[in-house]
């Protein structure tokens, strides 16, 4: 047990260890082919039954088998979060790098697996807090989780369609929970690492990038007014977009919780807190992946933060130390919210190209006593 509640998990036969942060500092190019399936949305949720039933959209990456290699990722993570310039801090994240370790006999996948998650809380800290306290069990041990001996597309439908129910089931969680007001919410965003499949499931503006031989991919959209699709489907539903909030009130068009908003129960509403969903496979080009609150995308691009992680790993092959960096140099651009950044590392540190083995390397050497006087000659001559 380490310092400040931080919980750390070695296993002998991996370097792969075990992180769940509970405190600060803890708990066109290359793009991924995405193709989506779309099936009819029935959704129905009772504030009494903690049950959730739903059948829901599909979408999920192709994944091609002449590209299957022998690469699997060696995951390691670290994270940094900062109050920034608010009265609190409204974030909590997740790391776990082993999940096997962590969830034991309820883990019966026979890849490797890491989940990580950013909750940005608004209308107070609650939401955001109950859901990475919670998460463990409404993502793994109460979402049905497919069971399999064999990863393949039927299985990743499963678990895409697992993971969508989770959200439903963390949401209606918020609303049956007395301690949460019904005006606090927030956003989610999480990623699920199995083998070299990765699954990132997010509703709000958080967002996920991926570091593909240096060039920024965006693995996740952002769910505000502004975005075409999501101010398409608000309205759709009745929803109104006033100066660029909806219903004039909130910045984003999905998240967990927010209440007055969704009801009355069982309803279609303009805020949902259904996820979307992309999948794809890890290659040996993949290096990181940022997983960060509006407050990281909100000060700078994708590739500024790329480029920030890449140099820190670079000088240190620290992902906690490269987070660190990445909070800091957006807290020096005019940012005025909280923010929370992990970076998830999927390259052997062994193999990393270090910018000390870069440098040249210089040697001191003594000058004799006859060596000096030339010099000082050849100097005062001058």
């Amino acid at each position: 047990m380490a310092a400040d509640g931080e919980i750390l998990c070695q296993q002998s036969v991996s370097v792969q260890y075990l992180c769940v942060d509970t405190d600060l500092d803890l708990f066109e190019v290359n793009k991924p082919q995405i193709f989506r399936a779309t099936e009819s949305v029935s959704i129905g949720i009772t504030r009494s039954d903690s049950a959730v039933i739903c059948s829901t959209s599909v979408q999920s990456t192709a994944v091609d088998s002449a590209n299957i290699s022998s690469f699997v990722p060696i995951i390691r993570s670290g994270s940094h979060t900062d109050i920034g310039p608010r009265r609190s801090n409204e974030d909590e994240h997740i790391r776990v790098d082993d999940l096997s370790a962590y969830l034991g006999s309820l883990y019966n996948w026979p890849l490797p697996g890491a989940f990580y998650a950013v909750f940005d809380g608004h209308g107070g800290s609650d939401a955001s807090a109950y859901i990475k306290n919670n998460a463990m069990r409404l993502f793994f041990e109460d979402a049905d989780l497919p069971q399999t001996s064999a990863v393949n597309q039927s299985f990743l439908e499963e678990l895409v369609n697992s993971h969508r129910r989770a959200f439903l089931l963390a949401d209606q969680a918020l609303a049956d929970e007395c301690s949460v007001d019904a005006y606090c919410g927030t956003t989610a965003i999480t990623v699920l690492v199995l083998g070299r499949h990765l699954l990132v499931a997010n509703a709000g503006d958080c967002r996920a990038v991926l570091c593909r031989k240096g060039v920024a991919v965006q693995m996740s959209e952002d769910h505000r007014p502004t975005y075409l699709l999501e101010r398409q489907r608000v309205e759709g539903l009745g929803g109104i977009i006033e100066y660029g909030y909806l219903n004039g009130d909130l910045a984003v068009t999905r998240a967990l919780g927010d209440w007055y908003i969704k009801l009355p129960f069982g309803s279609l509403s303009p805020l949902t807190a259904e996820p979307e969903v992309q999948q794809t496979l890890l290659t040996e080009e993949d290096e990181f992946m940022i997983i960060g609150c509006d407050g990281i995308w909100d000060v700078m691009s994708n590739q500024e933060a790329v480029n920030i992680v890449s140099r820190e790993l670079r000088l240190h092959n620290d992902p906690q130390q490269s987070a660190r960096e990445l909070v800091n140099q957006a807290l020096c651009r005019d940012n005025n919210d909280n923010l929370t950044a992990i970076v998830v590392c999927f390259t052997n540190p062994d193999c990393r190209d270090s910018v000390s083995s870069q440098r040249p390397r210089f040697r001191c050497c003594s000058l004799s006593e006859e060596a000096r006087r030339k010099l000082r000659s050849l100097l005062e001559s001058n």
